[in-house]
């Protein structure tokens, strides 16, 4: 049944989606996102890569500059992929930080802040920008800026909004799954910087966060939320599921299983994304539910039926992953679903790039191709993760 799934059609699986990184995204961004005037990119971009906005957002310049470095790195030495990034990393490197060296959430479009920083996230992919620029070229000062920030991140880990906490102190002192998941692959892109010894320490701490604190033994389900010692708490924070963070975490926890050569910790990440996509697929209409309550209450997420495109893409990688490692045919036919669903509802045959959000129906919501949150990210990485581990499947 593998086989006849994907087995017989892997290497024009495989050769699809390189095709469409090399061909469709990535031309599209180098296309349309560069800011020639003010360094730094546009994301705002409408269906046809329209800039509607100019504000820039940390967050998306800092994975710019990762997917462009990270692809002259392991695609193809292209002069204009290097330019690419230069173009982000100067940008972020003059106006990026605040003199305590954390990275602002917004810019103007000529780098004066807007939106302070109270998010984290904006750290982590300043940090992976600048490490995947210093493989490529090795200069100290993107070094430097990388190794700094992660440092910091570490300082910040366990009260990372610091003064732009809404949250009373005490009351309810959750802890969130969003850092300890990017961490799992953060440490494994600085490996340059830090070294294996220092990074291979990381990983039972990540592993452990993940698998252990915020993993639930009953339902086998991974928590947004969970008391600080990693009980539940029933509260609509406690209740919160992600499908796609746990489906893109799995995937990490995967590769760091592989590395320390862990087949039980593959088996575990693959029974959780399986109980994952039973639990979060839309029997009614299909695709992945964005937001769920662990006990089938209301969320507080009005946009909890909406079909995003990092979801399903990352749920892509991780079905991938699950197969070629396991040879468990539940991930292959997961995978032949998920291939058509996200082939068939988010890429724009007429315009390029893809769609980021569907409503619950699976019709286009908003027919942006980036925005506040979509960049050139989720989709670049994971047809090249895609590509890659369908071109040379490692089956047991």
């Amino acid at each position: 049944m593998v086989e006849h799934i994907l087995g017989k059609q892997l290497s024009a699986l495989a050769e699809g989606y390189r095709k469409e990184l090399v061909e469709n995204i990535l031309p599209f961004w180098v296309e349309k996102s560069p800011d020639r005037e003010n360094g730094g990119y546009f994301t705002c971009l409408d269906r046809t890569g329209e800039v509607f906005d100019t504000d820039k957002f940390i967050w998306l310049q800092g994975r710019e500059v990762w997917c462009f470095s990270f692809m002259f790195a392991h695609l193809e030495a292209r002069p204009e992929w290097l330019e690419m990034a230069l173009l982000g990393a100067d940008f972020l490197e003059r106006h990026g930080r605040d003199t305590e060296g954390n990275w602002y959430f917004s810019l103007t479009a000529d780098g004066r802040p807007l939106v302070q920083p109270y998010n984290i996230f904006s750290d982590c992919f300043a940090c992976m920008a600048f490490a995947a620029l210093y493989k490529i070229k090795p200069e100290e000062r993107y070094r430097t800026i990388a190794l700094d920030t992660f440092e910091n991140i570490l300082r910040r880990q366990h009260h990372w909004k610091g003064t732009y906490s809404k949250a009373f102190p005490g009351t309810r002192p959750l802890r969130n799954f969003s850092l300890p998941m990017i961490l799992c692959n953060l440490a494994l892109e600085m490996e340059g910087i830090l070294g294996k010894e220092r990074v291979d320490s990381f990983i039972p701490i990540v592993i452990h966060e993940v698998m252990e604190v915020f993993l639930q033994a009953d339902s086998g389900l991974i928590l947004e939320n969970v008391q600080p010692d990693g009980s539940f708490s029933d509260s609509f924070e406690g209740r919160l599921l992600n499908p796609g963070h746990t489906l893109e975490a799995m995937w990490f926890i995967m590769d760091l299983a592989r590395r320390i050569g862990d087949e039980a910790l593959i088996g575990k990440a693959r029974d959780v994304m399986l109980r994952t996509l039973d639990f979060g697929w839309d029997k009614e209409y299909g695709g992945i539910l964005y937001f769920l309550d662990i006990q089938g209450h209301p969320t507080q997420q009005l946009e909890w039926d909406q079909k995003l495109w990092w979801v399903h893409v990352e749920a892509l990688v991780a079905m991938a992953k699950a197969w070629t490692m396991t040879g468990d045919e539940r991930c292959a036919e997961w995978f032949q679903t998920l291939h058509d669903y996200t082939w068939n509802h988010f890429r724009d045959p007429d315009h390029g790039e893809w769609f980021g959000y569907l409503n619950r129906r699976g019709e286009v919501l908003l027919p942006l191709k980036g925005g506040k949150w979509k960049g050139c990210f989720h989709i670049p990485r994971s047809l090249y993760q895609v590509w890659k581990t369908l071109e040379a499947p490692s089956k047991p």
